[in-house]
């Protein structure tokens, strides 16, 4: 398989995708190992402007977006046309999946920013694990709380840190635009619920929303010294817990 070439205008959400991109290669080389076939299905629900999905159909996969954004849609369409591939754009919410997707039909699910908007989280886990033959995958990708609390006292904002913590949704007021956020037990929790099988979380963003973009735009190899730290800190037992997102593969 190829890697995954990726032209932005700035290194900061290259940086901010490293550890995803690094879990989904390898899911999608044992994948391609294990039923023998070069073009995988795979669906992105809630995968707004394309983000990951051209990228995976630049890979040679089939990739369906659905997502409930016309507006969304048309910029996922115009991007994979100047990329040169074809993704398949489909209007929908999650709760809807069922309906507009074949059961069974595909190997890798993306369901990245999604839970935390969902009028319902598990309902909506339930759907994705219809949609997957045996031995597909679930990367889910989600707000968390305790870095929310941390960006929020950086800030100044003591008070709403404090709310976050005692917030069983993590929000930190009313004017929080984040409905919900999941530590890495609850998203264990959604997941086992919805019959996959967890795998390792990973942190995403532990370090990069901290860092100035100009830093990282400006020093030759900063962008590259912190995607490896990146890297080493995704799985780091103390320092996973306070990234900005938390990963997860599930399998079913």
């Amino acid at each position: 398989m190829r890697a995954v070439g990726i032209s932005r205008p700035s290194a900061t959400p290259a940086v901010r995708t490293a550890v995803v991109w690094d879990v989904l290669r390898a899911v999608l080389a044992d994948r391609v190992t294990a039923t023998g076939r070069d073009r995988l299905d795979i669906v992105d629900a809630g995968g707004g402007t394309g983000g990951f999905a051209v990228p995976l159909a630049g890979l040679g996969h089939a990739v369906t977006v659905v997502d409930p954004s016309p507006d969304s849609l048309a910029a996922l369409e115009r991007r994979a046309a100047e990329a040169g591939v074809g993704v398949r754009a489909l209007q929908g919410d999650a709760a809807d999946l069922k309906e507009i997707l074949p059961t069974d039909g595909a190997d890798l699910v993306l369901c990245h920013s999604v839970l935390e908007y969902v009028e319902d989280p598990a309902g909506a886990l339930s759907a994705i694990a219809g949609l997957l033959r045996e031995g597909g995958a679930i990367s889910v990708l989600a707000a968390n709380p305790l870095a929310a609390a941390l960006h929020r006292s950086i800030a100044g904002r003591f008070d709403e840190a404090l709310q976050v913590l005692d917030d069983p949704e993590g929000r930190w007021g009313e004017r929080d635009p984040t409905p919900r956020r999941f530590t890495r037990e609850a998203l264990a929790m959604l997941l086992s619920a919805a019959g996959f099988t967890p795998g390792e979380v990973h942190g995403v963003r532990i370090f990069a929303d901290l860092v100035p973009s100009r830093l990282l735009d400006g020093e030759p190899g900063a962008a590259r010294a912190l995607v490896a730290l990146e890297q080493a800190a995704a799985a780091h037992p103390v320092l996973r817990d306070i990234a900005t997102q938390l990963h997860v593969l599930g399998r079913k």
